[in-house]
């Protein structure tokens, strides 16, 4: 009886725990897949299948454990640690049964705008060298091209087209 008590106890916790993520926010060094919907929305729509991390042919997606940082079985990667490799093919986006990642093509990942935490540290921003590391570390080249023509480091986010 007791056990049957304790395993009700720990189902009713856990739902409403899940119940609980559908506002939280993702800790800023957390990312979730190219595609997802946003936070609220992904929460909804994410069974926490793994089927993601499993299609994901470089291991950068990782299904969140028990912890207070991430909903429980959602998907997240730590750029820092292992980035996105913006597959042509999106095989994350392919393997999701739910629509809770829904992307067309790599290009239109609305993810990693890269936007300066301390801008007076730039060499580029304050203009005292010219400096593209961000550039070169990103994995998709594109808008935010430095040498693409018209583009500028405005308010800390790099943007084509923008002013300084």
């Amino acid at each position: 009886m007791t056990s049957i008590l304790a395993l009700g106890g720990v189902t009713f916790g856990l739902v409403a725990r899940v119940n609980g993520e559908r506002s939280s926010n993702l800790p800023v060094d957390r990312i979730r897949p190219p595609g997802a919907l946003r936070e609220a929305e992904f929460l909804g729509a994410c069974v926490r299948c793994g089927l993601c991390v499993q299609a994901c042919p470089y291991d950068t997606l990782h299904l969140a454990e028990l912890s207070p940082l991430l909903p429980t079985g959602t998907p997240y990667f730590t750029a820092r640690d292992t980035p996105c490799h913006m597959c042509e093919t999106i095989p994350c986006a392919a393997a999701c049964p739910t629509g809770a990642l829904q992307l067309s093509t790599i290009n239109a990942a609305a993810m990693g705008l890269a936007e300066l935490s301390t801008p007076e540290r730039c060499h580029s921003y304050t203009g005292a060298a010219y400096c593209n590391s961000c550039y070169q570390a990103c994995p998709l080249k594109g808008p935010g091209d430095p040498h693409a023509a018209g583009a500028h480091l405005a308010r800390g986010q790099l943007q084509a087209g923008g002013q300084r």
